[in-house]
């Protein structure tokens, strides 16, 4: 009597298992969109910090470190 309670239980239709797999795709394309849409806003954040000053001047005073001892002098 219980597994037939239980068998019963576990049954699940095509159209149920359908708008659980429909619910869950567009949970993850939300945020697959939320993702692209910050990677947008970092890349311009990005290419807006590069064009300031700062890292303009700290390229041009770059000097070779590995001339040290602790590299052996290779």
């Amino acid at each position: 009597m219980l597994n037939i309670l239980l068998s019963i239980a576990l049954v699940v239709t095509t159209t149920q298992l359908t708008m659980i797999l429909i619910a869950v795709a567009s949970i993850f394309l939300v945020f697959i969109i939320l993702a692209i849409i910050k990677m947008y806003r970092l890349k311009a954040e990005n290419k807006k910090l590069m064009e300031t000053n700062i890292f303009k001047e700290s390229d041009e005073s770059y000097k070779d470190f590995t001339s040290g001892h602790l590299y052996g002098d290779n």
